[in-house]
């Protein structure tokens, strides 16, 4: 019984690393297929505008997957999915810092009074703004020793994570206004209002006791 429960579990972390590598993997596409298009020219007429959209889509879609590691777990009972859950929501760091960068500098060109001045006139940049900073805390103490030193107070913190989900929908809501072309963010607005939504105790418990029948 011991020597089986051995081979099951190394099975398990065997299968665990192999997901882990696989999410990196595909979390990684986006970036290799902007370094493509730049590479053969494929950016369009219009470069800045391409890549900015690009990594803030990437950004956005990477943020409802990280959202959806909590369902997913409830779900299929599964823990797994709450294992790469800190490795999706570092991605969602990175992509915004590119979506960040690229308008610091291709759009503001570094100049900071400018994007002072951009952040405070643009309802839209101001959310886009609002949503990166947010995000620096949440990046900066995602591993086991700032949930150690942090204690209740981490869970207290990652909390902007709902904060963020508003703000950047408003980011992507006010972009979307001035070509009054709401389908896709509408779309995004679902999805993002159902992730949060398996956060609610009764629908926790309610997923908690179906996976307790299963597993009896």
């Amino acid at each position: 019984m011991q020597a089986w429960t051995l081979k099951n579990t190394i099975k398990q972390a065997g299968f665990l690393k192999g997901f882990k590598f696989l999410v990196f993997f595909l979390a990684l596409i986006p970036l290799e297929r902007l370094i493509y298009f730049a590479y053969s020219d494929q950016l369009g007429a219009n470069p800045i505008e391409f890549i900015t959209r690009s990594t803030g889509t990437w950004t956005l879609v990477l943020f409802c997957l990280t959202l959806g590691m909590t369902p997913l777990r409830l779900i299929t009972g599964w823990g797994g999915w709450i294992r790469v859950r800190r490795m999706l929501g570092l991605f969602v760091f990175f992509y915004a810092c590119l979506h960040f960068l690229i308008w610091l500098w291709l759009d503001q060109d570094f100049a900071v009074v400018a994007m002072v001045k951009d952040v405070i006139k643009r309802p839209f940049i101001t959310m886009g703004f609002i949503s990166f900073v947010l995000l620096i805390p949440l990046a900066l103490t995602s591993n086991q020793w700032s949930q150690r030193q942090l204690g209740r107070r981490w869970a207290f913190l990652h909390r902007l994570v709902y904060v963020i989900a508003a703000t950047a929908i408003l980011h992507y809501w006010w972009d979307k206004a001035g070509k009054n072309n709401f389908s896709v963010v509408s779309i995004y607005l679902g999805v993002i209002i159902c992730l949060l939504a398996f956060r609610l105790s009764i629908i926790k418990n309610i997923l908690i006791r179906i996976n307790v029948i299963r597993s009896s």
